[in-house]
């Protein structure tokens, strides 16, 4: 799955829910998911939060196969900034 296949799906996501704050997911070389209320890019814009993991780890918690708080606990992401806006977007994830 490329990263716009991934941007796709949590438009779907985020279009019918109240998130409000910005989120970055930063996937190195794979490139960067910017989710900006209902809006999602592709763009290495910043974000209230950052938070960084790999591409796969990321297409995993799309498709419900990983669940975001395990993979926090399991050092398979990396959350800078503020901590409440990854938590609320991860109930969408």
């Amino acid at each position: 799955m490329g990263m716009d296949e991934i941007a796709g799906k949590m438009q779907e996501r985020v279009a019918g829910s109240d998130f409000a704050s910005s989120v970055k997911f930063d996937c190195g070389a794979d490139g960067a998911i910017v989710v900006d209320g209902k809006t999602v890019s592709l763009s290495g814009a910043g974000a209230d939060c950052i938070i960084t993991l790999a591409k796969e780890d990321l297409e995993a918690m799309i498709a419900g196969d990983l669940d975001p708080t395990s993979a926090f606990m399991q050092g398979k992401l990396k959350v800078d900034g503020d901590m409440t806006v990854a938590m609320q977007l991860g109930q969408l994830l």
